[in-house]
């Protein structure tokens, strides 16, 4: 699995609002329905009302790869641009490196 974590930044709650005309558009939920996708999901920070964090996971590259040549790709650009947001990510890629469930308490 491969896990990007996005903090979208911006000015005026552009962030928080980028995110809810991805959601509002169906623009969000047509990207978890891509095969691959297993987490499409937007959170925003306590201490920071100007960034919005999307934690984005795939099973592989080859689906990432997918993703990014699809036609929403542009769209999401587009709705980027609107909004003037900046953009850092950070990557993950997990490895099988065993359970850590004795410190999970669910």
């Amino acid at each position: 699995m491969i896990t990007v974590n996005l903090y979208y930044k911006g000015m005026n709650g552009n962030a928080r609002k980028f995110a809810q005309e991805m959601e509002s558009s169906g623009i969000a939920e047509r990207i978890r329905a891509e095969a691959g996708n297993l987490r499409y999901q937007y959170f925003q920070p306590i201490d920071d009302p100007e960034t919005v964090l999307l934690i984005d996971s795939w099973t592989d590259q080859r689906a990432i790869d997918a993703h990014h040549e699809s036609p929403m790709m542009a769209q999401l650009a587009a709705l980027r641009e609107k909004y003037d947001l900046h953009m850092t990510a950070e990557r993950f890629v997990s490895e099988d490196i065993g359970s850590d469930e004795r410190f999970i308490r669910a």
